[in-house]
């Protein structure tokens, strides 16, 4: 995982941008990221105005003319309409405050939206209202412009609440980096802030405590918990010469941390900066919202002028007519549409990079759903792509497994070969010392012998065995995918060690999901034949192709989707990046080339195949949310404008303005409460 980070530009600056509501709205993109400061404030001005307003609106609705006569009682007094009049005022400018700011905002950038429909709405309200005091004849509707000020403010509190529970998992990302770190100094250890850590300064992680920046371990050995940033449960063990990530829970364990770089240019920081970024960035769908709020817009304007001048001709009085217009105006607003996407896009990057997927590209994420085809590189994406020791076998009760392998370390403790590699790394494994040899010696192609505590010991491989016709126990096979040597002492066969790039457990599970929502597996590999063949057969793949050269990949990604298949291409080398760039859906495994994660368009922090899977599930669970989100915020208006309009008046059925308020408001929330449900299964 640490590869994933030389990718990501070294210069980028995280970016604070300031959050600004009114723009948050024309955007129809509201800005959840990583400057949480400004949103809370706005979530306590809109708190602080909602009960101001509602203190004022208990006296308002008793002073009203209109609930006077629905309660039967006149509390009319000399005066009273310059009360009502004051208070009411004091609701228009001060808890209509933000909408009337939006209002003027949009009204300069010519884009009108909600803040647009909504101050227009309380103004001619307003207005009408102060007209009645002054002399003009009809009913003022004072106590509608409160309650639908009343009712827009708690809306918005509640929303803007919502808002920020979209974004948690990004803010969690954000918390997990400490502001303090213990410093080693000669003789003494300082408690400094975590940004004003450089490279090569030493730190010192408690147990319990959170690393403070990303560097290798210069001292002690603990298990690290790093769940929040790559999505694997298991602590990790790190000893001398580890890397450890900034961000990362330490366990029981003390160590010193030699530092990289400045925490800035850390991999947590990077992860947040690529999750904002890409948070950020419109998606198809959402175009498709921006454009459908930008009709609704001019929707709601043209039906709310038709539904004045209507009324007014079929005779009703103007404080009807205007009622019926505001009310169109407010039931109209694109608020819910505007915010269907982008808090769905906002929930699903940060998940993602919680759960160890990283999002380059939000038009690539969009389309996993369409996937029929996934083609997997064989060595490090379905394997662990190291040579390790699959299988021990002792050929003589005079030897036992761990005997076998304590003797051929001893040979092989100097050797940089694969082999030797995956043999030492299964001594160390079982803890099992690698005694000193003498005399030892290479022999040309076939193995190494020595002598080891006065025996003589010999690794060979099966063509030397052959060449000596020594007999082999009936019944002996390998796997296609196996290398095997044999050990033997003092010219007795004592067994054998077989060595393969083993296949990830996770595998076949990842295969077999794929199947079971009907998308195809196929092995693409430069492997011969038969080692592919072994693997796809093992995994329960639908087919492979082996014997590929590095720039033949492109040409059989081609030659499917030439098929009409929707391909995703999965990889972790070099020679994996043309063939990442031609799918239409890439994905490099964040243990790869730095050539493969520029390429792809999304990136798996563990290599883990089952996490493809994962991918291309929360990718369509993540377009149903979008579509559902639409449906509901475009759908509600086919039926409400209508009752708004006063289409029902006959048949007693109306909408006053603080109803459509509070539909609309409902509308909103549901969007964003529909969108907080999305996980990864």
């Amino acid at each position: 995982m640490e590869d994933i980070k030389k990718h990501l530009n070294k210069n980028e600056k995280m970016d604070h941008s300031k959050m600004n509501h009114a723009s948050m709205q024309n955007d129809s993109n509201p800005s959840m990221g990583i400057e949480g400061h400004d949103h809370n404030m706005m979530i306590t001005d809109y708190k602080r105005r909602f009960f101001v307003v509602l203190i004022l609106t208990l006296p308002i609705v008793l002073l009203s003319s209109m609930i006077q006569k629905f309660m039967g009682v006149n509390w009319q007094f000399p005066g009273s309409q310059y009360v009502l009049f004051g208070l009411s005022s004091i609701v228009f400018f001060y808890g209509g405050w933000p909408f009337l700011k939006g209002w003027v905002g949009e009204i300069k950038e010519k884009n009108p939206g909600m803040f647009f429909l909504i101050g227009f709405a309380i103004t001619v309200a307003y207005i009408y209202s102060v007209a009645i005091v002054f002399g003009l004849k009809g009913e003022d509707f004072f106590w509608e412009l409160t309650t639908l000020i009343g009712i827009m403010l708690l809306g918005h509190w509640i929303e803007m609440k919502s808002i920020a529970g979209a974004s948690k998992e990004l803010e969690l990302l954000v918390q997990l980096m400490p502001s303090d770190a213990h410093m080693v100094m000669p003789g003494m250890m300082i408690d400094v802030k975590t940004d004003t850590l450089k490279e090569n300064d030493i730190i010192q992680v408690k147990p319990g405590e959170k690393i403070a920046a990303d560097g290798i371990i210069s001292e002690g050995e603990s298990y690290l918990n790093e769940s929040m940033l790559t999505g694997e449960s298991t602590p990790v063990k790190k000893i001398i010469g580890d890397k450890v990530i900034a961000g990362s829970i330490n366990g029981s364990g003390s160590i010193n941390v030699t530092v990289s770089h400045a925490a800035k240019d850390s991999y947590l920081s990077k992860v947040i900066k690529l999750v904002d970024d890409a948070k950020k960035s419109k998606s198809k769908t959402q175009l498709l919202a921006d454009t459908a709020a930008k009709w609704l817009t001019v929707i709601a304007i043209v039906s709310g002028i038709a539904t004045f001048i209507y009324w007014n001709l079929a005779g009703q009085t103007l404080s009807f007519a205007m009622e019926r217009m505001v009310t169109v105006i407010v039931i109209c607003c694109p608020h819910a549409l505007g915010l269907a996407v982008p808090l769905v896009v906002a929930k699903s990057t940060a998940l993602s990079a919680k759960h160890g997927l990283l999002i380059k590209n939000r038009i690539a994420f969009e389309n996993s759903r369409k996937i029929t085809t996934v083609v997997f590189d064989k060595t490090g994406t379905l394997t662990v792509g190291k040579f390790a020791v699959s299988e021990v076998v002792s050929l003589n009760k005079d030897f036992t497994e761990n005997e076998i392998i304590r003797l051929a370390s001893s040979l092989e403790q100097k050797s940089e070969h694969p082999i030797a590699t995956g043999i030492m790394q299964k001594a160390k494994d079982l803890s099992i010392h690698a005694p000193s040899n003498e005399n030892f010696n290479a022999i040309t192609g076939k193995g190494v012998e020595a002598t080891v505590e006065g025996k003589k010991i010999m690794v060979v491989s099966p063509g030397y065995i052959k060449g000596k016709s020594i007999s082999l126990p009936n019944g002996f096979v390998t796997n296609d995918t196996e290398t095997v040597v044999f050990i033997i002492v003092n010219n007795v066969l004592a067994g054998y060690i077989a060595l393969s790039d083993e296949i990830r457990p996770e595998s076949a599970g990842a295969i077999r999901t794929l199947k079971e929502n009907h998308i195809k597996s196929i092995l693409l590999t430069g492997d011969n034949n038969k080692v592919a063949k072994s693997v796809s057969e093992t995994l329960g793949m639908d087919s492979f192709i082996a014997e590929v050269l590095p720039d033949q990949k492109l040409h059989k990604i081609k030659d499917l989707q030439g098929k009409g298949e929707f391909v995703a291409m999965t990889g972790d080398g070099v020679n994996d990046a043309p063939a990442l760039a031609q799918a239409d859906v890439g994905i490099a495994v964040g243990s790869g080339s730095d050539i493969a994660a520029e390429t792809a368009g999304i990136i798996l922090v563990n290599s883990n195949p089952k996490d493809i899977v994962s991918l291309i599930l929360f990718g369509k669970a993540t377009y149903h949310k979008m579509i559902q989100n639409l449906v509901w915020a475009t759908g509600y208006n086919v039926v409400a404008l209508p009752l708004a309009a006063g289409v029902l008046f006959k048949e007693g059925i109306l909408l006053s303005p603080a109803a459509g308020a509070a539909l609309m408001t409902i509308s909103t929330i549901v969007v964003a409460i529909n969108a907080s449900f999305l996980k990864i299964k």
